[in-house]
């Protein structure tokens, strides 16, 4: 285990904070345990700038277990050691699963799975400027592509919100907040982008 966590100052531990969730596939601020995740369409051909798949995921097994996309160690490594998984198998945009730290809604790493195809990363480029203000590329993880997004930006106040594209027809959704401690000294698309990394070597792992 690293000596150093990703997201988590140690003097805030116990601070807490709002976490967002979906309604109708949009994300909207509440105080409750639920995230983001991309909006659900039809699926699309995808365009001339949108980053293809090479080598789809196979996502079937981990949508019913989705605390499986995060190894306790790896939630560790993001969190530090008393992170603890919440799995919820039916959130309005899909299964998901929570690793946060106890009596604490921040920092937190939230990784949902839509029940069907949601058009790939084209969805999430298609949607800017209209659902989504934020559509960013991100550098991709291992040639996936990854998209930072958001009906608003919320870099600022650490949260942020990335698509993992498994496949031309599928995402996955992980959204990172960092700690009060963290707020303004680290990039929080960087961290989410440390947590895709690790769900991808885990779901890779279990194709």
């Amino acid at each position: 285990m690293r000596s150093s966590v990703l997201l988590v100052g140690i003097a805030t531990l116990a601070l807490a904070a709002c976490s967002p969730s979906i309604t109708n596939g949009t994300p909207t601020p509440t105080d409750g345990g639920s995230s983001l995740a991309p909006s659900r369409s039809s699926p699309r051909q995808p365009g001339p700038d949108v980053p293809q798949v090479a080598s789809p995921l196979a996502l079937t097994q981990v949508k019913q277990a989705p605390c499986n996309a995060l190894t306790e160690e790896q939630a560790g490594e993001l969190l530090g050691p008393r992170a603890v998984p919440k799995e919820r198998l039916d959130g309005t945009a899909g299964p998901s699963c929570m690793w946060s730290i106890p009596s604490s809604s921040r920092p937190l790493v939230d990784v949902i799975f839509g029940r069907s195809p949601d058009g790939g990363t084209a969805s999430v480029y298609n949607a800017k400027g209209g659902a989504y203000k934020l559509v960013e590329p991100l550098a991709p993880v291992d040639g996936y592509p990854l998209t930072a997004y958001g009906t608003t930006d919320e870099r600022p106040s650490g949260k942020c919100s990335v698509a993992l594209g498994a496949s031309d027809t599928e995402t996955i959704g992980i959204v990172t907040e960092l700690s009060e401690a963290n707020i303004g000294k680290k990039d929080p698309c960087g961290a989410a982008r440390e947590a895709a990394i690790r769900v991808l070597a885990t779901v890779r792992g279990g194709n």
